[in-house]
């Protein structure tokens, strides 16, 4: 079995200021990705990189984060809830990736719509494992 951090709150009860955390935290990461698709805008025939972009730095930061939750409790029980499941989660865009991929191959662009697709799932992975080794976490501990 798998120990998760257990001074995560327990969202079944709806803790007002846990949902605050969240919402906070959802609406900075939108603000966020917002500023890099404006920075990076994108064509209906070319890479998708402001997405690319978001996702793959997304997930190094959810990685470090969360390694360093494992590692070290944070000392909020928000901090969590507002990094990890707000502003990260409304930054990165799984939903967004699949749209650009399907309208690169509708374009004509199959085989960038597959690089697309191949490179946001194995950079994203990297990401993420780098993170979590940054982070200080040494992969999932297990129970007794």
């Amino acid at each position: 079995m798998t120990n998760f951090p257990s001074h995560e709150p327990d969202l079944r009860g709806n803790d007002p200021k846990t949902l605050a955390a969240v919402a906070a935290g959802g609406a900075l990461g939108g603000l966020l990705r917002y500023g890099v698709a404006q920075a990076m805008p994108a064509s209906v025939s070319g890479f998708p990189w402001a997405t690319f972009v978001t996702n793959v730095s997304g997930s190094l930061i959810l990685g470090l984060v969360v390694g360093a939750a494992m590692r070290r409790p944070p000392g909020s029980r928000y901090h969590l809830p507002f990094f990890a499941t707000g502003l990260l989660g409304a930054y990165t865009t799984f939903s967004t990736l699949a749209v650009e991929t399907n309208l690169l191959e509708s374009a004509g662009n199959a085989p960038v719509a597959a690089a697309y697709a191949a490179a946001s799932l194995v950079v994203g992975l990297l990401g993420a494992w780098a993170g979590l080794r940054a982070g200080g976490s040494r992969g999932l501990r297990e129970g007794p």
